[in-house]
């Protein structure tokens, strides 16, 4: 008799950590490098202890200069290679975008598929302790723009291993999202590799008064208005997207026509980004009316202050009342402000 998979509790962290370990074993041409994954933090724990178990040459801290070292990752996927570029944050890929939006995403094109670029580029983004903004940005939308490039942010530890794995496999260039408000957030991951494919979403709750997609961390935050909102006798359907590019969108318009109504919660600012794509998609597949939403960041640069980010970051209770609204409208109902708080924000400790 086989015994079943062994479930157990991960961190974000430590899942990321265990799908880039376990393919570096499997395929001796993925390496890792970036800035301080050598550190004694190790990119919040999902780099601790790969550079003594691979060695390193495998695994590999690199001098602060985002376009070069971008064009190192990308110039050794053409050679064969299966580099894993991390970032500290998404807002240093600014300094690589000829690089990224040039060079990566358009080689298999320009040279008649001869040529890959197997490569992935791990990014943070979100708030943490006031970073403000030049570090706080999520700028996702910008290279789901980009034909040639994928895009995936997971929003669980289950995800961010079977993401990371399928991104490592895939012969083309990936931007890897990762909301570090994640990193100690847990989930059930199981021990042994698995992939979870581009084009993947998930319904997370099912409901049929309305249909809520978020993006990375919103997740949680729609979950938890979820939560508060089924006391109140309505039923929300949540959608992880979990891929942006390539995105299924299919199982989101399916859900958007069944309930009649959308609302679309996302991390970054709503102006040509991915909640606009995610509408504008669900408007021409829906054959019918429906009532439709967008929650992101205002129109401004991110606020490094708690008391201007609570009011900048779309939260369990902003969202819950803007269901509440979209459901029973004219209502004025709040939730309560203590019930959603998010326990994985709290656990959060600085610097990066």
């Amino acid at each position: 008799m086989i015994d079943p998979p062994q479930q157990r509790v991960l961190r974000y962290v430590d899942a990321l950590r265990e799908g880039v370990a376990q393919e570096m074993e499997r395929d001796p041409r993925v390496f890792l490098f970036g800035l301080d994954v050598d550190d004694h933090k190790g990119i919040q724990g999902s780099t601790v202890g790969l550079q003594e178990h691979f060695g390193p040459e495998r695994v590999f801290n690199t001098p602060l200069s985002e376009d070069a070292m971008t064009g190192v990752a990308i110039g050794a996927a053409m050679a064969g290679l299966r580099p894993i570029h991390v970032h500290i944050r998404m807002d240093f890929l600014m300094l690589c975008m000829n690089q990224l939006v040039n060079m990566a995403s358009k080689a298999h094109y320009m040279y008649g598929g001869a040529v890959k670029v197997p490569m992935v580029v791990r990014c943070m983004i979100g708030k943490s302790w006031g970073q403000g903004a030049q570090h706080s940005q999520a700028l996702h939308s910008l290279f789901m723009h980009i034909p040639g490039l994928k895009v995936v942010a997971p929003s669980n530890a289950h995800d961010a291993k079977g993401c990371m794995i399928a991104a490592i496999r895939d012969d083309n260039p990936v931007i890897f999202v990762e909301h570090r408000l994640l990193y100690y957030s847990e989930s059930f991951v199981p021990e042994q590799a698995y992939s979870v494919p581009p084009a993947s979403s998930r319904i997370l709750t099912h409901g049929d008064d309305i249909t809520v997609v978020g993006i990375s961390n919103m997740v949680l935050e729609c979950l938890r208005a979820q939560e508060m909102l089924a006391d109140e006798g309505i039923r929300a359907e949540v959608i992880d997207p979990i891929w942006l590019s390539p995105l299924d969108c299919e199982i989101i318009a399916a859900s958007a026509r069944r309930t009649g109504k959308l609302l679309v919660v996302d991390n970054a600012w709503l102006n040509c980004g991915a909640s606009a794509e995610i509408v504008a998609r669900v408007a021409e597949q829906a054959g019918r009316p429906i009532q439709i939403a967008r929650m992101g960041f205002a129109p401004t640069t991110c606020p490094p202050s708690p008391s201007l980010e609570h009011e900048f970051y779309p939260n369990p209770a902003t969202i819950a009342s803007r269901i509440h609204r979209m459901v029973r409208p004219g209502s004025d109902w709040a939730p309560d402000p203590e019930r959603a708080k998010l326990t994985y924000q709290m656990q959060f400790r600085g610097p990066f």
